[in-house]
């Protein structure tokens, strides 16, 4: 079949018009009437002298201009596709924001489950923070007193927020100081023996104390075996308990209640319910006069029992005690490091881990404190504190050789190695770690709590805020502290 652009015409065509190309080509010298010489009809050729092809073809403006029109109007978006395509777009962004969600969700469930973890291993007594290795000693100057009480301090506790501290001492006096700025915020003074009936507070030396771990309320114990309960944040007075024979010598709240447990020189443990200022029940055992007590999470709490050298772990619900001995002396202060160890001092200068799982100390460190008195009549250092920084490796213990003793607990509790001193004068009657282990806490006096054996008068009535610094983690930080 013959190309369209190759027909041949005739003269007469009605194509054929004058002064146009027919696409007839004639010899020279041919006739007008076509001769026999006639050549083919050749390609037309375009206004512009190109080809035609039918992969490029041309158009004028005026067609071109018509072809996109009609393209626009093919594409243009109808109302019903715009909502679609709206309705995509909407579901893509609503897709994007689940897979957001599900990844802040994976996340959070991790921390929670990561948590999780270390509360079943600190309910074990399995969780130890590893910090003693990085600990430094303070500088003096670091060191911050904070006096306020005229007669030796006797205890202290700080509030799980590390913003107070609340201190009691044998003037009777309760004073809330302001940990950064070291002010006090408020001050309960002790009235006069004869003035019980009008006197709102203690006339008697407070021996112990405790706060609750939401800051909610505060107990405080003393010689005239009451036990006062208040308000942490406003100190007012709110109960009064009443039911020990002897003096009150120990308190413990309950981790995360409000169930108090408190013990007395009448040998016996009480357990109270601060909430409904109600008395629960008592719990019998010690052949002597209790000196310490501390508790934790569990429904339990653990005892030291001066003379009878016995240190007691009582389970209340069950309403059973496992006796432990170590002791060649007075028992004389207990602080639980975790649920299942525990550290104790006594009057004979030793310093004892246990577990609550051996009825024999795990490790004991004796004359932990030193020894004084004319040769041949060396006596140790009476070990009248001992805190710890709970979860962790890191205890302390206080004397009157002037020296807060820090120790680092080796691995499972089965050693106890002396990691430095902190130097202070005077008797230290009571010590305790802040929750973030930023700082320790000494409550010191011219005279033991427990008595008036000895009265060191060089010594200061005051509390000891001493900073524990960390090791720099690089050789660059290192240089910079120098």
């Amino acid at each position: 079949m013959s190309s369209p652009f190759f027909m041949k015409t005739k003269p007469n065509s009605k194509f054929a018009k004058k002064g146009t190309n027919t696409g007839v080509l004639k010899r020279k010298g041919d006739g007008d009437s076509g001769g026999k010489n006639k050549l083919r009809a050749k390609k037309p050729i375009s206004k512009h002298n190109e080809e035609i092809s039918s992969d490029s073809e041309t158009e004028s403006p005026i067609v071109h201009r018509k072809r996109q029109s009609i393209e626009k109007d093919d594409y243009e978006e109808t109302p019903q596709e715009k909502k679609l395509r709206l309705a995509k777009r909407y579901l893509e962004q609503l897709k994007e924001e689940e897979e957001d969600k599900a990844e802040e969700d994976s996340f959070e469930t991790d921390l929670i489950a990561g948590r999780l973890q270390e509360e079943v291993l600190e309910q074990k007594g399995k969780l130890q923070r590893l910090i003693a290795k990085d600990l430094m000693p303070p500088d003096a100057s670091e060191i911050r007193v904070l006096r306020g009480h005229k007669l030796p301090i006797t205890c202290l506790v700080i509030s799980s927020d590390d913003k107070y501290i609340f201190s009691a001492a044998k003037d009777c006096s309760i004073i809330k100081w302001d940990v950064e700025s070291g002010k006090k915020l408020h001050v309960l003074p002790g009235g006069r023996k004869g003035t019980e009936d009008r006197h709102v507070g203690h006339t008697a030396h407070i021996l112990c104390m405790a706060i609750s771990s939401d800051g909610k309320y505060l107990a405080t114990g003393d010689m005239n075996k009451l036990i006062m309960i208040w308000e942490a944040k406003t100190c007012k007075h709110l109960y009064k308990f009443t039911g020990h024979k002897g003096p009150v010598s120990g308190l413990s709240f309950r981790k995360g209640t409000h169930d108090l447990y408190s013990a007395s020189h009448d040998r016996a443990i009480k357990v109270w319910n601060v909430d409904e200022n109600a008395y629960v029940e008592t719990l019998f055992g010690h052949q002597d006069a209790i000196t310490g007590l501390d508790s934790l999470s569990r429904e339990c709490c653990v005892t030291a029992g001066g003379r009878d050298r016995s240190v007691r772990v009582w389970k209340i619900a069950e309403e059973s005690q496992l006796v432990f001995h170590g002791h060649e002396g007075s028992i004389d202060c207990i602080q639980l490091i975790n649920e299942e160890h525990m550290v104790t001092g006594a009057d004979d200068g030793s310093v004892s881990l246990w577990s609550v799982n051996k009825k024999r100390p795990l490790s004991t460190v004796k004359q932990a404190h030193g020894r004084h008195g004319d040769a041949g009549l060396e006596q140790p250092h009476w070990v009248a504190s001992v805190a710890a920084l709970q979860n962790s490796d890191t205890v302390a213990s206080g004397s009157h050789n002037s020296h807060v003793q820090l120790w680092k607990c080796g691995q499972n509790y089965r050693k106890l190695e002396p990691l430095f001193s902190v130097p202070v004068s005077g008797f230290v009657n009571s010590l305790k770690f802040s929750s973030s282990g930023q700082f320790l806490v000494a409550g010191v006096g011219q005279e033991h709590r427990l008595g008036r054996w000895w009265r060191l008068k060089e010594a200061k009535n005051a509390i000891y805020v001493i900073p524990l610094k960390r090791k720099p983690s690089n050789p660059e930080e290192a240089k910079m502290t120098e």
